[in-house]
């Protein structure tokens, strides 16, 4: 019989696209694609947008495949605070400790009008926006918001975190009625005139 012998070469170049193996990283880009996917989210839901922030749970807006599934209603566990529906005064110092009580990083995400800039409540009892309580991150407007709009601000949210921005972002909406004419009241004002 013989020996058997295998050629080896010297050494070996791998192309790109070639079967490597491995990837290339820096840990600082690792670790923000991790907490852009494993939000523990506490909800601090108050009023009527109540609704739509469970529909967003529900199998057609299922946000659990943005990694923010599982609710803690615990602030030490969670790192994102959405704050969902009308906040009163009463209510400022209890927002107040939750968001002091969550561990560092934390986001918050306001959850429409009411909790962006106070709503259609232009009284005594209630807060004019959440910001003047605690930083916020991602603005969601809408009376309630659609859950369209909800995942949009949740997307915005994972791609400032993935970037390191913490400056306030706000959810543009998908069509905007300034720019197109036949949305809004022109077409309501339009319609009025043509009967005249």
């Amino acid at each position: 019989m013989g020996e058997l012998t295998l050629e080896r070469p010297s050494s070996v170049v791998l192309e790109a696209g070639e079967g490597a193996g491995f990837a290339t990283t820096r840990l600082k880009d690792m670790l923000s694609w991790a907490q852009k996917y494993s939000l523990f989210m506490y909800p601090f839901v108050t009023a009527c947008c109540g609704m739509e922030f469970m529909s967003l749970s529900g199998p057609r807006f299922d946000f659990s495949r943005f990694g923010s599934e599982a609710p803690r209603f615990s602030p030490r566990q969670s790192d994102l605070l959405w704050v969902v529906g009308t906040i009163t005064q009463r209510q400022a110092p209890v927002l107040r400790r939750i968001y002091e009580q969550m561990m560092e990083p934390k986001w918050v995400l306001a959850f429409g009008t009411c909790a962006s800039s106070g709503g259609f409540y232009d009284n005594y009892a209630c807060v004019a926006g959440i910001d003047k309580i605690i930083p916020v991150d991602v603005y969601v407007p809408g009376c309630p918001p659609r859950p369209e709009g909800v995942l949009d601000g949740l997307m915005l949210l994972q791609d400032k975190i993935q970037r390191g921005d913490r400056t306030p972002g706000i959810v543009k909406p998908r069509r905007d009625p300034a720019t197109n004419q036949e949305l809004g009241l022109v077409t309501l004002r339009r319609g009025r005139d043509a009967e005249v």
